[in-house]
C-alpha cells in the first residue's frame, strides 16, 4: 500500500517509515527541504513538501496518509497553528480531493477537551481543531492520542482506549506500531483512542 507520511524524519515518523517498509508497504516519506533524510530506509520514496505551504498534488499516488508531524509544545503559537492545525487541516483537504482511502492522525492526550490552564493549551487546541476537521471531512480515519511520549522502542505491549492512564507513558516505537497497524486495519477505522505502553 502506498502510504504518504507527513513528518517522516521525526522521532515517531522515522520509526513508522521503517516499520511500514519492513511490513511490505510503500512509504512515501514527506519531508521539508531542510530535513535530514539520511536515516530513512534505503529505497524509500521521498517527497519534499512543507506543511506551511502544501501544494495540491502532495497526496498524488497515496492510498493512505499518516500525519505524524508536529511542531511540538515548545515552538511559537504561530508555528503551532501553521503546522499542527492549519497544515494538518490542509493535508486532510488535499487527501479528500486526491481520492485517499484512509487518513491516520497522530494527535495527543488532552486534545479531546483542551485544558486552557495547561502549559500545552495552545498546542492541544490546535490538535483538537485538526482532529475535528478530519472527523468532519468524510474521510475514513483513525486518530491516535498517545500519553506522554518517550524515545524508547517499546515492547508492543500496550493499552488502548478506556484502559489508558492519562498520566502514563507511551514509547515512540509502540506509537509508530499502532500508526502502522491503522494503515490497513479496518477494526481501527473510525476510532479515536488513547494509547500507553505497559512499561
Amino acid at each position: 500500500m502506498n502510504v504518504l507520511i507527513a513528518g517522516s524524519t521525526g522521532a515517531t515518523g522515522l520509526r513508522l517509515t521503517r516499520q511500514l517498509a519492513e511490513a511490505g508497504h510503500n512509504p512515501i516519506a514527506m519531508h521539508r527541504a531542510s530535513s535530514d533524510t539520511s536515516q530513512l530506509p534505503k529505497g524509500v520514496a521521498t517527497r519534499e513538501a512543507d506543511l506551511t505551504e502544501l501544494s495540491n498534488d502532495v497526496c498524488d499516488g497515496a492510498e493512505v496518509v499518516v500525519f505524524a508531524a508536529g511542531s511540538g509544545g515548545d515552538t511559537s503559537a504561530e508555528m503551532t497553528d501553521k503546522v499542527d492545525r492549519d497544515g494538518a487541516k490542509k493535508l486532510v483537504d488535499i487527501a479528500v480531493n486526491s481520492g485517499v482511502k484512509h487518513f491516520v492522525m497522530l494527535s495527543s492526550v488532552g486534545a479531546v477537551d483542551p485544558d486552557p490552564e495547561s502549559d500545552l493549551a495552545h498546542y492541544l487546541q490546535a490538535k483538537h481543531e485538526a482532529d475535528e476537521h478530519l472527523m468532519a471531512s468524510g474521510l475514513s480515519y483513525t486518530i491516535v492520542r498517545p500519553v506522554a511520549l518517550t524515545d524508547d522502542e517499546g515492547s508492543r505491549d500496550m493499552n488502548l482506549g478506556d484502559d489508558v492512564d492519562p498520566s502514563g507513558k507511551a514509547a515512540r516505537g509502540d506509537v509508530a506500531a499502532i500508526l502502522a497497524r491503522a494503515v490497513n486495519d479496518e477494526t481501527l477505522a473510525g476510532k479515536v483512542f488513547l494509547i500507553e505502553s505497559r512499561i
